[in-house]
């Protein structure tokens, strides 16, 4: 019964001892006034004393009511923990990129996977960790404590995902908060060098209400850090390969006063072997074809191939146009790419065009020939009729090489003279005769001069076939070089940005 009520005296004794027994421990004077009792007993005692204590001091829910960590408490989550209002509250922010999950450069959107963290330092909360069995930290959920209202100025979306409930105080006042967002963020997209493109989207950490004399954004400004971190937790990139993540803290002057802000750079390059496949290399194979085509004799098979590979160039322009976005600082060299072959096959097509048009020109031409007047193919009616007026008329039956001849000498015929006249009438007649005679041959200088001039205006046969393939031939060299020379300044832009 002795033992019983010095073990009980011992716990009441306990339970007034402060709350960690580590720096008071339990004296044994209270067993000296009683040498009989062994020192067994004494160690079992002091044991029990210890753990009984020891419960009740190492838990959460000792240190949440020794803090006064409740919702009602206004003194954590109406203002910011300063103890005066001339001192800022210095946040520490600090982003890692764990993916980017797309890039839309029709509507210029960015969106990336990020893990932000935030660390504050509240002046109304400490404890020693001693007097609480080493507890150095403890979680809460967020809506006990203040929060920095921490915004993204690029930021078009809200994430749906809700926030991390829960946030992390530490012994010494220090508060932890750790989110992770699926941000949906503008981006001025660079589509000059597309699909050899590099992109550079910033996302701008500041405080909504705070101005810069009551709350600082603080950061780590080294670049190969954080890039380090970012690569570290990233898993495998796929179109998008991250370049450099860069952090500028940077006071601006939004609503009429300052405001403290950090701005994180991401840069990342596209990966163009999806591109090239699908797109540079049919336009190229196009116009190749293109070329091809001058192979070809036949002009109706020549035309339609050319106007079917003009087409394709087409549709490849119209999917073109639903990648790249309808606004740009500068016209992309993709865009140039395709616009420029097309330009070159559409010359090419109507270089044959031309040519059709010459080659069939003289298949008119040779028509026209096999139509001629025959009075102008032959000179046989002077001739003819010369001869037969000098033979003293005697056979007008032969009188029929052409219908206009004949219709020339039908005149003189009618004023022959009668054999059976008198000598007057013979010599009338031969007057007559002479001066017919003379009109003839003024009609054989007429109609040798006309078709003299005639001849001369007229081309040799095949001239215009060998113009046409003239003008191919030399339209075909000059189309190969331009050509040529279109490529390779267009590559080589593409090289220039790509090294840039």
């Amino acid at each position: 019964m002795m033992h019983s009520g010095f073990l009980f005296l011992l716990l009441l004794t306990g339970s007034a001892q402060p709350k960690c027994m580590k720096d008071q421990p339990m004296s044994p004077m209270v067993f000296k006034d009683n040498p009989g009792n062994n020192s067994s007993l004494e160690d079992e005692i002091h044991i029990t004393v210890e753990k009984v204590v020891a419960d009740e001091t190492c838990t959460y829910q000792a240190l949440l009511k020794d803090l006064n960590l409740t919702k009602n408490n206004d003194l954590y989550t109406l203002s910011r923990p300063a103890k005066s209002l001339i001192q800022p509250t210095l946040v520490y922010l600090k982003m890692v990129l764990y993916a980017i999950l797309d890039v839309r450069e029709t509507d210029q959107t960015f969106i990336p996977y990020v893990w932000i963290y935030m660390g504050w330092t509240n002046l109304h909360i400490c404890w020693n960790p001693e007097d609480y069995c080493g507890l150095k930290q403890i979680k809460v959920p967020n809506e006990l404590m203040w929060k920095p209202d921490l915004s993204i100025e690029e930021m078009t979306e809200k994430d749906k995902a809700p926030p991390s409930p829960y946030l992390t105080i530490n012994h010494d006042g220090y508060v932890e908060m750790r989110n992770d967002q699926v941000l949906t963020s503008t981006c001025r997209m660079q589509v000059y060098k597309f699909p050899f493109d590099v992109q550079k989207c910033n996302l701008s950490f500041k405080s909504i209400v705070y101005s810069y004399q009551e709350l600082q954004f603080l950061t780590i400004t080294n670049e190969s850090k954080i890039t380090n971190w970012s690569l570290n937790v990233m898993g495998k990139q796929y179109e998008w390969l991250l370049i450099s993540v860069q952090a500028h803290p940077k006071t601006v002057n939004n609503f009429e006063y300052d405001q403290s802000m950090v701005v994180y750079t991401i840069s990342m390059k596209r990966r163009p072997a999806l591109y090239i496949v699908n797109f540079i290399l049919p336009v190229l194979f196009l116009l190749f074809l293109d070329f091809a085509s001058f192979l070809i004799h036949n002009g109706g098979e020549k035309l339609g191939f050319k106007i079917t590979v003009l087409l394709a160039v087409t549709v490849m322009q119209l999917i073109l146009n639903e990648i790249l976005p309808a606004s740009s600082d500068r016209i992309p060299l993709i865009a140039v790419y395709c616009t420029g072959s097309f330009a070159l096959m559409l010359v090419s097509l109507l270089e044959t065009i031309l040519v059709m048009h010459l080659k069939g020109k003289e298949s008119a031409a040779q028509d026209n020939e096999e139509d001629k007047d025959p009075c102008l193919a032959e000179d046989c009616v002077v001739r003819q009729g010369t001869s037969n007026i000098q033979s003293g008329f005697k056979e007008t039956g032969k009188w029929t090489c052409c219908k206009c001849a004949c219709e020339a000498v039908e005149t003189p015929a009618q004023v022959l003279p009668d054999k059976e006249g008198s000598s007057n009438r013979l010599m009338e007649g031969s007057r007559a005769l002479d001066k017919f005679s003379d009109d003839l041959r003024e009609m054989e200088k007429t109609i040798t001069a006309i078709k003299s001039s005639s001849r001369k205006k007229e081309r040799k046969p095949g001239y215009w076939i060998a113009l046409a393939n003239r003008i191919n031939k030399v339209f075909f060299i000059c189309y190969v070089i331009a050509a040529m020379m279109f490529l390779i300044v267009i590559f080589s832009l593409w090289n220039i940005a790509e090294d840039k």
